[in-house]
């Protein structure tokens, strides 16, 4: 199930009371963590394998794939000069200690999104003085591009964006990975 903030809703709505004239009266959220779309619809639109549940005072139908991908997650709605629209992200936890924060901004912002589209993700375990510990999952875990995913893409951004950070140490266990995106003869696992 997915969770609306207060601003969300609230669009949603306003959205939903301008179509209802077309029989609108439900929002449709489909896709995973790197593209989502979501669409006001009728409910005539539901489909039978929909997974359905009330968000305050709508609808809300999802596929089941989409379901899965996007259990969780929070939708949000942006209303600024660099950015508007609808988003849907995973809340992170936060830092007692503001490196800790500035560098789980970067896994948030500018790695996690990138690895989504291949169904990974980067976490931030720990900090100590001037290292960081991260671990990998889903279809990072296991993969045989995930050094390269460490050295080209966490590390050059830890470096751009928190310099404090000198050293990351992965500390997932690759072996135990089910279903990484490539695996040890190049072949993607994923599709």
């Amino acid at each position: 199930m997915l969770i609306f903030t207060d601003t969300a809703k609230i669009r949603i709505k306003s959205f939903l009371q301008a179509q209802k004239a077309q029989g609108v009266n439900a929002l449709r959220i489909a896709g995973n963590r790197a593209e989502y779309k979501l669409w006001l619809v009728k409910e005539s639109d539901k489909q039978a394998t929909d997974q359905t549940f009330a968000a305050d005072d709508f609808e809300v139908y999802m596929d089941p794939l989409s379901a899965d991908n996007l259990g969780g997650a929070t939708v949000d709605f942006m209303d600024g000069v660099m950015q508007s629209g609808f988003r849907i992200f995973y809340p992170s936890p936060t830092w007692d200690d503001p490196l800790a924060q500035r560098v789980q901004d970067v896994l948030d912002q500018h790695i996690n999104p990138g690895v989504a589209g291949h169904g990974g993700s980067v976490k931030l375990e720990k900090l100590e003085g001037d290292t960081i510990y991260i671990s990998m999952g889903g279809g990072c875990q296991g993969c045989a591009s995930s050094q390269l995913t460490l050295k080209m893409g966490v590390e050059r951004m830890m470096k751009e964006h928190v310099p404090e950070i000198k050293q990351i140490l992965d500390m997932t266990d690759h072996a135990s990975g089910e279903n990484p995106y490539y695996t040890s003869s190049g072949e993607s696992a994923l599709g």
